[in-house]
């Protein structure tokens, strides 16, 4: 049993060392394209989509953010679930503010999806003005050159979507410092592979901007209304249909809103079981990337062997390569405003979301704005009671 578990241990460092040089790899060509980015002059008018549930810390100044883009023609669409929702009356509030931009405030009523996100969305796109739609989650926070970058991609007339990588904005708590590190630095190096590899052919939830021609091409928002990673659908739809999906060289903020552990591992393990679900091979072969845990299997089989040297040299192999893999990307490709100290996290985070992406297998069930869901292939989401209506959906 120790020859093995030394064996797993040595060719899981050696896949996590190549991994991370591999995206250390992307990370500097993602620098590079950077460098090189211009906004240029094609600026057509588009409508920012806004959907809000509730409350948030912050969402003021995150709201705020949007009505600050230098940029000459754009409106903002919020829309949430009930009239009398806290998060829409900060919205008005901050648009009082702002007379100058063109604002749309709608009510959906009760979600006809289980993802109640796309149902707001359909209502906005019903409602939009322009035909280029950027959407954006609430706890997420953009400088005033947000649209002029983002947008730019879509001069080329083949770009059908444009997505953005973003940092894990981590307040108040160990555990919410670590999920910001997991967002900035593992899901950022799994996105730079990614691409490398097979392209782009997804989006990601903090910005997905998005040609309205192309949402209708594949029959509207109503068709992600039953996925879990609706991000993913859409990109992978825009994908399907021949346009391309672009990763902008610009980065969003996103903040954390769970402090607790709880909060955090349950936010975590679901986006862990929606990968799952979405990519299932892809998931699979994650479990590969992961450094520290193959540290210890390699390291503490060398001590059982009376081999300490060995077990110190392992160690610091494992701790060096997720050290200066968060460096290069939370420096590179994030600008991380403290890149020592997240490097100096990305180690426990390494082992923490090893432990998530085993937890994944756990079972089908995720909670998700106070219901229980299953997910089944593709990530599609089901309750007992929408369970008819979504396999009559997916089969038209």
């Amino acid at each position: 049993m120790i020859y093995l578990l030394f064996f797993v241990g040595i060719v899981g460092l050696a896949t996590s060392t190549l991994y991370a040089f591999l995206a250390m790899l992307g990370s500097l060509r993602f620098a590079t394209q950077r460098r090189r980015a211009s906004a240029g002059s094609f600026h057509p008018p588009a409508t920012l989509f806004k959907p809000l549930h509730g409350s948030e810390p912050d969402l003021e100044a995150h709201l705020d953010s949007f009505f600050q883009q230098d940029y000459p023609e754009y409106e903002i669409l919020f829309c949430s679930r009930r009239q009398d929702d806290a998060g829409l009356a900060i919205a008005r509030k901050v648009a009082a503010r702002y007379p100058q931009i063109p604002v749309k405030f709608l009510v959906s009523g009760e979600p006809h999806y289980p993802n109640a996100k796309v149902w707001s969305l359909e209502l906005m796109h019903q409602a939009a003005a322009h035909d280029i739609f950027v959407i954006s989650d609430s706890d997420v926070s953009v400088t005033p050159q947000y649209l002029r970058e983002v947008i730019a991609s879509f001069a080329n007339e083949q770009v059908g979507l444009v997505t953005c990588l973003y940092r894990g904005v981590g307040k108040g708590s160990l555990w919410s410092r670590l999920e910001g590190v997991g967002m900035s630095v593992e899901m950022s190096a799994g996105v730079l592979v990614a691409r490398m590899f097979e392209g782009m052919k997804f989006a990601l939830g903090p910005t997905m901007a998005v040609r309205r021609s192309c949402v209708d091409q594949f029959g509207g928002f109503r068709v992600l209304g039953f996925y879990h990673a609706d991000d993913f659908m859409l990109g992978r739809l825009v994908a399907a249909n021949g346009k391309l999906v672009v990763l902008s060289s610009h980065v969003v903020d996103h903040y954390i809103l769970n402090t607790s552990f709880r909060s955090s591992m349950q936010h975590q393990i679901r986006w862990m079981k929606s990968t799952r679900f979405s990519r299932p091979k892809g998931h699979l072969g994650t479990a590969l990337t992961f450094g520290m845990p193959y540290t210890v299997l390699a390291a503490g089989g060398a001590l059982l062997w009376n081999r300490p040297l060995w077990a110190a040299l392992f160690f610091c192999w494992g701790w060096l390569t997720r050290f200066v893999l968060a460096l290069v990307v939370g420096g590179a490709v994030v600008h991380d405003s403290d890149t020592l100290k997240s490097a100096l996290l990305y180690p426990l985070r390494d082992v923490s979301g090893f432990l998530f992406w085993a937890a994944s297998y756990l079972n089908r069930g995720v909670r998700w704005r106070g219901q229980t869901f299953l997910l089944l292939e593709d990530g599609v989401m089901r309750t007992d009671s929408v369970e008819s209506k979504s396999e009559a959906l997916l089969t038209t």
